[in-house]
């Protein structure tokens, strides 16, 4: 039975709330300054160090501006000092700009695909409502990723450079979902043996729509460059493949695991409609322990290489300072309420998922091994933190990082095996499918 809101019980509120003179103090500060700044640890903020033992960066940071391409952004960071060892240069730069382009082309297809396959299905069931809501969004995983870099190679940033919508990409998204959004209408209505007819015709539109706001991508380039000694060097014409294939690894051999404690350890895990490329691999998840995310990224560390991340970044941060702590707000001590739970319950009712990649560039360990801090790229300019390089402690690590993207020789034996097994499919709406 539904209980109204008593009036008598509002007026008891009231009447506490006056007589707590630590409320009524907390009231007085907050309602002139940020509750942020009320409920800031100082003694996080003093202990905080930048300086770390594993340091991997000798770049600068990139920044995606107003766009949600963090993980694209952090992909190619991952990898772009292999560019650099093999060139001898210091800074060089992926075009981000390229791997959007196909990113959002390719996301269109995968979309009109799934409104293909689902066009018999009522227009509010729940999978088609969620496709709907957000057709083409700026978010991507790992193996998305990948399956771009796969199939269209990579370029450096001379050859496709950013432009205003690349950088801002608000307006070209709300084209794109309205011109989507018609396509799925179109398809709906249209007899079964039209409607690959249909996605071709907008597939074209969505190809019309991302030049005009982000050029037409290289079909080749001429690679040529200066290294760091100041030797000139001329590669040739190259394309974007042959770029790829020169300069980076083998995509194949990275897994990306994650830990989400609502689901079993060991198992591989997938999301229902989850990708960008049709026919690509599907996006997989390798479900561990957070202890051996951990140890995986202090391994790759060691051994010089960075690690892509995704994490829930908006959680105990400090945008200005670029640190993230634990315990760096004491929300729960200035409100006088509880607020904790676990991370499975969090996933479970709806307060974290994965909202942001970035990087692990280095740790900061004890002399028994165990880490004390973290490094870590971001892609959101060089004005803040430690010119872009934000600073992590390892209060923070268990609570709100959930997946990296290592090598298959940092797994276990019995990892290993799990990569071989079906994964089990998490439904569209899945926490584990949020887009960072």
């Amino acid at each position: 039975m539904a209980q109204a809101l008593e009036t008598d019980m509002v007026k008891k509120f009231a009447e506490d709330f006056a007589a707590d003179r630590t409320a009524r103090i907390v009231q007085n500060a907050v309602t002139q300054t940020s509750i942020t700044k009320v409920a800031q640890d100082r003694d996080v903020i003093n202990a905080i160090d930048p300086s770390m033992s594993v340091k991997v960066d000798t770049w600068k940071v990139n920044n995606q501006k107003k766009s949600g391409r963090c993980w694209l952004f952090s992909g190619l960071s991952s990898l772009k000092m292999l560019v650099n060892r093999a060139t001898g240069l210091k800074n060089f730069e992926f075009s981000q700009s390229f791997q959007h382009f196909y990113d959002k082309l390719e996301k269109a297809n995968y979309f009109l695909t799934s409104m293909i396959e689902l066009a018999d299905r009522p227009v509010d069931d729940r999978t088609v409502h969620y496709l709907l809501s957000d057709p083409i969004g700026d978010g991507g995983q790992w193996n998305m990723f990948v399956a771009l870099v796969d199939k269209y190679g990579a370029c450096p940033k001379f050859a496709m450079p950013e432009t205003e919508s690349s950088s801002n990409t608000q307006l070209m998204n709300r084209t794109l979902e309205m011109l989507l959004r018609r396509a799925a209408h179109d398809i709906r209505e249209a007899e079964a043996g039209q409607r690959e007819a249909v996605r071709e015709k907008f597939m074209g539109q969505v190809y019309r729509v991302l030049a005009i706001h982000l050029g037409t991508p290289p079909e080749s380039f001429v690679w040529q460059y200066e290294d760091e000694e100041g030797n000139f060097h001329r590669e040739g014409k190259m394309t974007p493949v042959e770029f790829a294939q020169k300069y980076l690894p083998d995509l194949d051999q990275y897994v990306c695991i994650v830990n989400d404690p609502r689901n079993e350890y060991g198992k591989l895990y997938t999301v229902d409609r989850l990708g960008n490329v049709v026919g690509a691999k599907p996006v997989t998840y390798l479900n561990v322990p957070i202890e051996v995310i951990r140890e995986a990224t202090i391994a790759t560390l060691k051994d010089g290489q960075p690690v892509w991340m995704g994490c829930d970044t908006g959680k105990q941060s400090d945008r200005e300072r670029g640190i993230w702590d634990g315990q760096l707000y004491d929300y729960e001590g200035t409100y006088g309420i509880d607020l904790a739970l676990s991370k499975a319950d969090e996933l479970y009712y709806g307060e974290a998922m994965m909202t942001h990649a970035m990087v692990f560039t280095g740790v900061d360990l004890r002399e028994d091994g165990s880490p004390r801090r973290w490094r870590i790229e971001n892609s959101w300019g060089d004005e803040h933190a430690d010119k872009g390089f934000w600073t992590m402690n390892d209060s923070w690590f268990d609570q709100h990082v959930f997946e990296v993207a290592v090598t298959k020789d940092r797994l276990s034996a019995e990892l290993l095996a799990a990569l071989e097994t079906e994964p089990e499919v998490l439904p569209a709406w899945d926490p584990m499918g949020s887009l960072a």
